[in-house]
C-alpha cells in the first residue's frame, strides 16, 4: 500500500496549536452535524489536539468515534482534551490515511478536516476513507483554499506571505487550494454520491484580528513552516520577519477583516 510522501507544513509548534484547539464542531464541521445519530461510529482522521474529535463523541453518545493522526506526539493531547470532557466513547491511535488499519465498511462516518491539502495522494486518501465506511454511511471532508482568501485592507505584504505559504506546501507535497479540488478529487476516488458546499471563518473583532494576525506573525517565523521557508530556499529570516511585521500591521487595523473559504463534501456510500 502506498504510504505518506508530503510533509505536514505546520507541524505542531504552539502557534499552530493556538488555531487548531479553536476549532469545534460548530465552527468546522457543521455541513455534518446534522447528519449524525446518536449510535453512530465515527473516523476522524487528522485529528490533531481532538477537539472536534471530543465534540463528535459527545454527539454520538451511544456510538464510538476513533480519532487517528500520522503524529503519534498531538496524540497525547487529544487523550488529554477527551479526559478532560469525561468522554468515554472515544480512543486514538495513529495512522496513515493513505493506508488505514482497518477493516472495509468499519464506521458509519469517515471525516477529515483540513487533512487532504497536506497529504501527498488525496484521491488514494478518499479512496480510503471509502473503503473503511459502511455502505449507506458519509465520507465528509473540509479543506480550505488559500489562493480564495481575501482580506481588508490591503496589505501589500500579506500578499508575499500567501505566495510564500503556497510555494512551501506545494514543495512539502501538499495542496493549498484543496478546498476547490475535493468534489473532483471524490468523484476521481469512485464517489458518485457527492454533495459539495462551502464554509467560512470570518475574522474581524479586535479581539478577533488579535488573535488570528498574532498567531500567524508567530507562525511565521517561529514554526515548521518557517523552518521549511528558510531550509527550501524559499525566504530568509528577514523576510519571514517582513512578513510577520505585515500580520501585526492588518491586526491592528480597527476595519481589519479576513476571510477563510472551505470546499467542503459530504458523500453517501
Amino acid at each position: 500500500m502506498p504510504k505518506e510522501t508530503a510533509v505536514y507544513t505546520h507541524g505542531h509548534h504552539e502557534s499552530v496549536l493556538r488555531s487548531h484547539t479553536w476549532r469545534t464542531a460548530a465552527n468546522s464541521a457543521a455541513y455534518l452535524v446534522g447528519s449524525l445519530k446518536s449510535d453512530m461510529t465515527v473516523l476522524d482522521i487528522g485529528c490533531g489536539p481532538g477537539t472536534i474529535t471530543a465534540d463528535l463523541a459527545a454527539l454520538v453518545p451511544r456510538g464510538r468515534v476513533t480519532g487517528v493522526d500520522h503524529a503519534p506526539d498531538i496524540l497525547g493531547t487529544a487523550r488529554a482534551t477527551a479526559g478532560e470532557r469525561g468522554l468515554d466513547n472515544v480512543d486514538f491511535a495513529v495512522a496513515d490515511v493513505h493506508d488505514l488499519d482497518f477493516p472495509d465498511d468499519t464506521f458509519n462516518v469517515v471525516h477529515a478536516h483540513q487533512v487532504l491539502q497536506h497529504v501527498g495522494d488525496p484521491v488514494r486518501a478518499l479512496s480510503e476513507m471509502r473503503r473503511v465506511c459502511k455502505p449507506g454511511g458519509i465520507i465528509a471532508a473540509r479543506d480550505a483554499d488559500y489562493a480564495a482568501m481575501t482580506w481588508y485592507p490591503k496589505v501589500p505584504a500579506l500578499d508575499d506571505w500567501l505566495d510564500l505559504y503556497r510555494r512551501v506546501a506545494r514543495a512539502n507535497g501538499g495542496e493549498p487550494d484543496a478546498g476547490r479540488r475535493l468534489k473532483s478529487w471524490a468523484l476521481e476516488a469512485g464517489l458518485t454520491d457527492v454533495t459539495a458546499s462551502a464554509g467560512t471563518w470570518c475574522y474581524s473583532s479586535d479581539e478577533e484580528r488579535a488573535w488570528w494576525s498574532g498567531l500567524w506573525a508567530d507562525r511565521t517565523v517561529a514554526s515548521s513552516y518557517a523552518e521549511r521557508a528558510v531550509s527550501g530556499g524559499h525566504a530568509d529570516v528577514e523576510q519571514l520577519r517582513a512578513l510577520a511585521a505585515a500580520w501585526r500591521e492588518w491586526g491592528g487595523a480597527q476595519d481589519g477583516w479576513f476571510v477563510v473559504l472551505h470546499g467542503e463534501i459530504l458523500c453517501r456510500k
